[in-house]
């Protein structure tokens, strides 16, 4: 079975609020003005001997030793080539894998954007000396110090893999073909009850990308960057959009299913999911909208408690590999970090259908970052809505 993630919201509203007090990333550009003060962290200048063992933190699917799926693992490789024991939790969101990270008991993790800037503040996440990871090298550029991984100017993070969030629609049921994020929004009601939105609450984002473009007068230059103007506006758009969802989805396994069966005709989806329903017999088409779409792009941090610290830098450096990169690119369903790793998939034509070295593409999605208090955008002179109102607002969009 395929691995699923879930990005299922927690009451953690004492983890959250503890980033909203902090300041804007500052790295990767000019997204991100100045102004987050995570504590000051070194990075290791060398690695030692290896401790024997290393702690992990993971989606479903990132860490595979073959008990899962015979044809998944390379864990075994790692272990017998680096010493290094793996043992690894899977968790079910990134408010969990926030909330594992603080008991100081792992080494890495893969976060998400909407966890990496969280876990930098607070100092639960070190810096990463990308000089020890051998591999970074190959990662794309495009990848490396971003604003969800990097805070002036110093790496939080090995880039992994990354998606995009996708509009799916029914071939035969949602005519003409949809090209813009109305088809979920604004024209929502044509297809009433057979509408489905991605169940999280940096859904939101999907809203504000969507004002971005058709309501220029709110002034959204960020989806995750939003005032309280702007995310009143988003927040009623969600809410009206209510009306004609007929389910939000978290399992990706479950979308296929409804899209399948046509309980779904219409929604956000990841590439990944579109295959399946298509090799399952749904006629579907997925698309990134005139509008752009959001992403996901998932970094390997390392603990600032680190018992394995040693472990944990081999552990980053082999799983983007370009061989390991690619078995779990393909075993997951997204684009590889490393450049090189195209070459390894079994499927010769993966990089072309996840877009991997396509960077027009990757221009035209927003990745996930953490909703803070100091404006991503650089503003100033105003406010933004901090992640925790977020998982608040989410509450009550969905009713």
């Amino acid at each position: 079975m395929r691995p699923i993630r879930t990005l299922q919201t927690t009451a953690a509203a004492a983890l959250l609020l503890a980033v909203a007090a902090c300041g804007s990333s500052g790295s990767g550009g000019d997204r991100a003005a100045g102004g987050l003060n995570p504590p000051d962290l070194k990075a290791p200048t060398k690695l030692g001997a290896s401790e024997g063992s290393v702690n992990l933190i993971a989606w479903a699917g990132y860490v595979e030793d073959g008990s899962n799926d015979p044809k998944a693992d390379w864990v075994s490789g790692f272990e017998k080539q680096t010493g290094c024991q793996v043992h690894s939790k899977v968790a079910a969101s990134s408010d969990e894998m926030v909330k594992l990270m603080k008991t100081g008991e792992y080494d890495a993790v893969s976060a998400s954007g909407d966890a990496s800037l969280r876990l930098i503040a607070s100092g639960d996440a070190a810096p990463v000396n990308t000089a020890l990871v051998p591999n970074y090298k190959d990662v794309f550029a495009d990848l490396k110090m971003q604003p969800w991984n990097s805070v002036d100017g110093r790496a939080y993070g090995i880039p992994h893999g990354r998606g995009a969030n996708l509009l799916m629609y029914n071939t035969r049921k949602v005519t003409p073909a949809p090209t813009s994020w109305a088809a979920v929004f604004d024209d929502a009601g044509r297809h009433k009850g057979h509408v489905t939105a991605y169940d999280s609450p940096i859904y939101i984002a999907d809203a504000a990308l969507y004002l971005k473009a058709t309501r220029p007068e709110l002034g959204i230059k960020d989806p995750y960057a939003l005032d309280q103007k702007q995310f009143d506006a988003a927040v009623a758009l969600l809410k009206k959009q209510n009306a004609d969802i007929g389910e939000y989805w978290g399992d990706y396994l479950k979308e296929v299913s409804a899209f399948k069966s046509g309980d779904s005709v219409v929604g956000t989806t990841w590439q990944v999911i579109a295959n399946l329903a298509a090799d399952e017999g749904a006629a579907v088409k997925a698309v990134v909208p005139k509008e752009g779409a959001t992403g996901w792009s998932d970094t390997w941090m390392v603990s600032a408690k680190a018992k394995h610290p040693d472990c944990a830098y081999k552990w980053l450096d082999w799983i983007v590999s370009p061989k390991v990169n690619a078995q779990v690119a393909e075993y997951f369903g997204e684009a590889p970090a490393n450049a090189r790793a195209c070459a390894e998939t079994t499927d010769k034509n993966f990089c072309t259908t996840y877009h991997a070295a396509d960077t027009a593409y990757w221009k035209r999605i927003a990745f996930w970052n953490t909703p803070i208090e100091q404006c991503l955008d650089g503003r100033t002179d105003v406010t933004c809505v901090p992640y925790a109102r977020w998982v608040q607002a989410w509450t009550e969009i969905k009713g």
